[in-house]
């Protein structure tokens, strides 16, 4: 492949034969990097890329850390949060069973003339657990 570089004013242009395998790991490294391969060729000829320092790799092994420490929480929390699902459908059924012994409670209490009161606080707390 030829690759033809321009300079940003002027007239004069250079003109360099470069192997398909070169060109295909620019290529690679502009894809991994996200940039196109001209830029990458503009940071390869200006010397303008820079090696990770020793920082890099401590942040590296903080992260690995941090991560082992996420999946240790992970296996704590997914047990509870499992228990807690089954208590809520409990809690679910236990309401929708409470409200139909309360309407079956209040015809009974219709049926035998008796005086009838809604509970506005029971119902609230059914509302509260069917949703």
């Amino acid at each position: 492949m030829r690759l033809r570089v321009k300079p940003e004013k002027g007239f004069g242009k250079i003109e360099v034969e470069i192997s398909d395998e070169l060109w295909r790991e620019v290529k690679g490294i502009g894809e991994k990097y996200n940039r196109s391969p001209e830029d990458v060729l503009k940071m390869i000829l200006k010397g303008k890329f820079r090696e990770p320092g020793g920082e890099y790799n401590s942040l590296r092994e903080e992260i690995r850390t941090l991560e082992k420490k996420v999946w240790e929480l992970e296996k704590k929390w997914a047990p509870l949060r499992y228990k807690a699902y089954g208590v809520s459908e409990d809690n679910k059924l236990l309401a929708i069973e409470l409200a139909s012994l309360m309407a079956e409670n209040f015809q009974l209490k219709r049926f035998l003339k008796k005086k009838t009161k809604a509970s506005s606080e029971l119902r609230r707390l059914i509302s509260y657990y069917i949703q």
